[in-house]
């Protein structure tokens, strides 16, 4: 409407008068990446009807922020690089720039894109948000070549047509996304979106080793298992202590979920959702198997990444007559523990049976410490309704749609814990989580299984 449109140019008015006023502050790329994109998304919102000073106004703080960008692009590492090059390469199509300027923005673009999007079209950071974002940025720009009667850059088009079927394996049946590596609540209509591009439209893939996720999928069973080692530093601030950890679903139902990461809440909430105890997986001693570096002493200038984790993860894919089996393994606790986690995981064709082996074998190095317990977990969906049977070796697993499955570990006794599910859409919500605990050793061995009754 024109009141919106008024109160929009107001909006913009108030903040290019406000930044001339104040001493100059720190630049943030990020920051002036993303109010780039919102600008030109927006403009003809803002512009229309605009009077000639504002127009040239905005014009002008559009094209300071984007020289500002450029000078920093070379100093600017991680995510941020990619969105200031995508910043850039919309701005050097939106304006009026010299050829060598809009050749500059898409050989910067692609060559971070190169640097960012893996050949399976995961990004380097592992977070599954991170791709619908991304995708939300390339979409409206490779249409913005188009407008403009340009070619867009190959890594441009390609990185598109990878990242669209990386989104559908890990996707589940209730179109939410995998809680691995910073993933919180998943958008529906966000997600609906960049989808609605997928030309091929088929069924997801099963394996993206380079970014290291596996899916098993039987009938309407679903389950996707972070199968890949931690980020490389500068990418791992939002990642997780997940490795091996699994979510199972069941048409539109979720069963086994991780712990996900907090919209809202202070950083001690944010700190325990990325600890190995918050993901369905083998923990020992309560130790994560990364190191996350703290706010404190000299390693406060990497305060949040991922120091030391897992460095070989072993992974191993068979399609059997029976259904389709994954054996893996990850040494995050071999320098600490002298003890390598072995999973494996095998989904029955007909998606009735999820048969599971945990392992604990010995590392090729001595332990530092001698551990003592470990806890095999399972967090259950808010939805769903756990009661323990079967003389407190089994649980059965009430869904609201009215499946009952069943959880079993070859006869051991089995907890019911308090849990809690960080990525509802209303918020924080209380769930409970199955505890399976025993004696950290080589010799340990779990077998247990979700069956549909």
């Amino acid at each position: 409407t024109s009141l919106a449109r008024v109160n929009a140019r107001a909006l913009v008015d108030d903040y290019l008068a406000a930044r001339s006023r104040r001493p100059a502050e720190p630049f943030d790329a990020a920051t002036a990446a993303r109010r780039i994109l919102s600008w030109l998304s927006q403009s003809t919102l803002v512009l229309e009807g605009a009077e000639a000073e504002f127009y040239h106004r905005f014009l002008r703080a559009l094209a300071r922020d984007a020289g500002q960008l450029q000078e920093a692009l070379g100093a600017t590492a991680g995510l941020p690089h990619l969105l200031s090059t995508v910043a850039l390469a919309a701005y050097a199509m939106c304006a009026e720039t010299p050829t060598r300027f809009q050749s500059r923005a898409s050989a910067q673009l692609a060559d971070a894109i190169g640097a960012q999007i893996l050949p399976d079209g995961g990004h380097v950071s592992r977070n599954p948000q991170v791709l619908v974002d991304l995708l939300l940025d390339f979409l409206p720009l490779r249409q913005a070549y188009v407008a403009r009667g340009a070619a867009p850059p190959p890594a441009l088009l390609n990185a598109i047509d990878r990242i669209i079927p990386a989104l559908r394996l890990l996707r589940h049946g209730d179109s939410s996304l995998a809680l691995f590596n910073g993933m919180g609540v998943t958008a529906p209509d966000r997600l609906a979106i960049v989808l609605h591009y997928d030309d091929a439209r088929g069924a997801a893939p099963v394996s993206a080793p380079y970014s290291g996720y596996q899916r098993l999928e039987a009938a309407d069973t679903t389950v996707i298992v972070d199968a890949g080692p931690p980020p490389p530093r500068p990418y791992s601030l939002d990642a997780h202590a997940g490795c091996l950890s699994f979510e199972l679903s069941s048409g539109l139902q979720r069963i086994i979920v991780n712990c996900g990461t907090p919209a809202v809440g202070g950083a001690s909430a944010r700190d325990a959702s990325r600890q190995t105890a918050a993901h369905s997986t083998l923990v020992i001693d309560d130790v994560s198997s990364c190191r996350i570096a703290p706010d404190t002493g000299i390693e406060r200038v990497i305060a949040g990444q991922i120091v030391a984790g897992p460095a070989q993860v072993g992974v191993k894919r068979e399609t059997l007559a029976e259904g389709a089996l994954l054996d893996l393994s990850h040494d995050g606790y071999a320098q600490r523990f002298g003890l390598v986690h072995e999973r494996r995981i095998a989904l029955k064709s007909d998606g009735a049976q999820l048969v599971g082996e945990d392992r604990l074998v010995a590392a090729s190095q001595p332990a530092q410490t001698q551990p003592e317990t470990f806890a095999l977990r399972f967090h259950l969906h808010p939805s769903v309704v756990a009661m323990r049977a079967g003389d407190d070796t089994a649980v059965v697993l009430d869904l609201a749609d009215g499946q009952r499955w069943m959880f079993d570990a070859g006869g051991l006794p089995v907890n019911l814990e308090e849990s809690v599910f960080f990525a509802s859409p209303d918020g924080v919500r209380a769930c409970q989580q199955i505890v399976v605990t025993g004696k950290a050793e080589a010799t340990v061995e779990v077998q247990w299984a979700v069956s549909r009754l």
